[in-house]
């Protein structure tokens, strides 16, 4: 394990599988380098994508992060890449079982409540959306519910659960305004609430215009559906 090694993430802020990786480097006091690659669907015709990007990441997408010399790409890799390889404030715990409760909670938010928040921003037509919308509900509230004993979604503090769960939080005044009307439930707005207390937080929350412009793009992206 490395204390202190020469860490760059290759991301930017508009995708959520790169705000889990902010979270966890900020939230872990991990000192790096961003290297602002946006996702594929929003690159510009004239951006040039870094070198050493196009060696490393197999898919072309971000997130991907290098280091010292080495290169890792896709969130959930990376973020167990980071546990490995970084010393400082880790975020699964160092007995098995509790890691394995935590990995098993990453993986469900990743298949169901990230699947659910997806279907939202990319529905298009109203009952789809919906049904997306009350899924997310259920998800939240289920991740609520892992809550009630201690605050947290696995164990008695932060987590990579919520590295993977905060990227939906930072997305919810857009989700609303995109079709999601629900009421979370109160244990999920009080988990909602201390994560935004968390050290981590700043580095992937959104100011009032980047939710503008996440909420611009999707009703562009649904215009355009709609009419092909």
């Amino acid at each position: 394990m490395i204390a202190a090694p020469s860490v760059s993430l290759y991301g930017h802020w508009t995708c959520p599988f790169a705000t889990r990786v902010f979270f966890a480097l900020a939230q872990r006091g991990i000192e790096h380098q961003v290297v602002d690659v946006p996702p594929s669907a929003v690159r510009g015709p004239d951006f040039v994508l870094p070198p050493e990007f196009v060696e490393h990441s197999p898919r072309l997408e971000i997130p991907m992060v290098r280091i010292g010399a080495e290169y890792r790409a896709d969130s959930i890799p990376i973020l167990e890449w980071l546990e490995a390889r970084c010393a400082p404030a880790p975020l699964l715990p160092a007995d098995e079982a509790d890691r394995d409760v935590v990995r098993a909670r990453m993986v469900w938010i990743d298949r169901h409540a990230f699947r659910s928040m997806l279907g939202v921003s990319y529905g298009v037509d109203p009952t789809d959306i919906a049904n997306s919308g009350d899924a997310l509900r259920d998800d939240l509230a289920e991740m609520g519910r892992w809550t009630e004993d201690s605050g947290w979604l696995a164990g008695d503090r932060p987590t990579l659960a919520e590295a993977i769960a905060v990227p939906i939080y930072v997305r919810l005044a857009g989700l609303r305004r995109l079709g999601f009307d629900h009421a979370l439930s109160p244990a999920i707005e009080a988990h909602v609430r201390r994560c935004q207390d968390l050290p981590g937080w700043p580095a992937a929350a959104w100011n009032d215009e980047q939710t503008d412009e996440f909420v611009g793009r999707f009703e562009a992206y649904r215009r355009t559906r709609a009419r092909g």
